[in-house]
């Protein structure tokens, strides 16, 4: 794995090109394990600009004074190189070893449904990737990447392998999501393998059919208790990232976009209060111009909730699998109920996670642009609208959301002029070092490019 890390003075050197595969790092298992763990909800919460982008690509928020980030500049503060990294380094690799030490099934599944997560996010971001020949140290240093739709296949095979070792007679890791409790992780696996046969729904549906109702047979969340989620501390390192980026550093780099506020102010959302802060007054929200250079004390702030160092991460939860089992009814897949019912549990979960009273719940889904049965649009359309609002501070699922369903409209940044993008491109670094291997994921893929779309992003 050519994994690299840039100095302040842009200086480049091999990480764990030496690392041994077989003999690892003099660790416990359970500390690689909870290492493991920390870093992907890290990354995945974190909005330092250098790392994680996910929520200016779903237009959430938009930036203040520099706003490369906003408008897709992913080469000049290397971002696909330090997510690569971070994903591959210290979160694939801290897995690895933590497997080789594993002593019971239980915590070998525990592992792989990690990796398996892990490997799918890496997918969605990049497309073609080093998989079958990564994570192998010096034994091969510069690998090749496997197509996309293949490694797809091989992460259903995994899940379910997973999902057999999930042995609740076993001992599993006192983990931090949900404390060894072997069941609540079979329900994550199934869940998990529920998005991942979702993700193939348009590419290839027979596929999609077989790992959705598995996975519901299976069993999934059935409620926000089941949410696979992290807690936060109060103090340092074991604070939400977040909390690093809009308190502790002391700047103001961020505002709602007005992409989501304008959408959330025509349906009057509760959730508004929630998600942002009132600092222009009660009930007056208004977002920065998506991409351009907005004053930070003339629109909208990111709501109190995400400055708490204790806000929870979160890696998938409820109300996402009721979104996906809505299309999955409709496209007559066999898992239980209706679309409207999942699409409906699907916003109340989200509003319930949120704090949302019942009452504004129940006005909300009673209005006519919301309620199933009336409001305009394909069923693509209304289920992405309302699956993306839901995302939000999950920014990757919601420009995923965005790429899969192609709904709602995104607005285009005002400064660069370009859409948004179908996916990360390869790190730099890559090119420098594991040249051959590049240009032939480059042209397989059909040119690393954020235009080119990830394999099952066909509509």
């Amino acid at each position: 794995m050519s994994v690299l890390v840039y100095s302040c003075a842009t200086d480049v050197a091999y990480e764990d090109l030496n690392r041994d595969p077989n003999n690892p790092t003099e660790v416990s298992s359970d500390a690689l394990f909870t290492s493991a763990t920390v870093s992907l909800f890290d990354q995945m919460e974190s909005t330092n600009v250098n790392t994680n982008i996910f929520r200016l690509f779903a237009q959430y928020w938009t930036e203040t004074t520099y706003v490369d980030e906003s408008n897709y500049d992913l080469v000049t503060r290397h971002i696909p190189l330090n997510h690569w990294s971070e994903m591959y380094r210290d979160v694939l690799y801290d897995l690895q070893d933590a497997k080789i030490l594993a002593d019971t099934d239980a915590k070998k599944g525990m592992i792989t449904v990690l990796e398996v997560y892990t490997w799918q996010q890496l997918v969605d971001s990049f497309g073609d990737i080093p998989y079958t020949n990564a994570l192998q140290g010096k034994e091969i240093p510069t690998p090749s990447y496997d197509d996309a739709s293949s490694i797809y296949q091989d992460l259903a095979t995994r899940i379910n392998d997973a999902i057999g070792m999930l042995n609740p007679s076993e001992e599993g890791y006192n983990d931090l999501i949900y404390n060894g409790d072997i069941n609540q992780w079979i329900k994550f696996a199934n869940s998990l393998k529920l998005k991942i046969g979702m993700r193939l729904a348009d590419y290839d549906s027979a596929a999609a059919k077989d790992l959705a109702e598995e996975a519901f047979s299976g069993g999934l969340f059935t409620s926000n208790s089941d949410n696979a989620t992290i807690s936060y501390q109060t103090s340092n390192p074991n604070t939400n990232p977040l909390w690093s980026d809009l308190v502790e550093s002391g700047r103001s780099d961020f505002v709602a976009a007005n992409t989501i506020i304008d959408y959330m102010n025509e349906l009057e959302d509760p959730r508004r209060p929630i998600y942002f802060a009132e600092n222009l007054g009660s009930d007056t929200y208004l977002g920065g111009t998506y991409g351009d250079n907005n004053t930070f004390g003339d629109y909208t702030h990111v709501g109190e909730k995400m400055h708490d160092p204790t806000f929870r991460g979160v890696l998938l939860e409820y109300s996402e699998v009721e979104f996906l089992l809505a299309v999955a009814r409709e496209q007559n897949f066999s898992v239980g109920g209706e679309a409207d019912e999942h699409y409906t549990n699907g916003i109340t979960a989200n509003m319930e996670e949120w704090g949302v009273e019942a009452a504004d719940i129940a006005t909300y889904l009673a209005k006519t642009e919301v309620d199933y049965n009336t409001a305009s649009g394909t069923w693509r359309e209304k289920i992405g609208y309302q699956f993306w609002l839901a995302m939000y501070n999950r920014g990757f699922e919601g420009w995923s959301v965005f790429r899969q369903y192609d709904a709602p409209v995104f607005n285009i940044p005002v400064v660069s002029g370009l859409p948004v993008p179908n996916r990360f491109t390869y790190p730099g670094a890559e090119q420098t070092l594991n040249l051959t291997n590049y240009n032939a994921a480059s042209s397989a893929i059909g040119g690393d490019l954020m235009s080119t779309k990830i394999f099952w992003d066909i509509n």
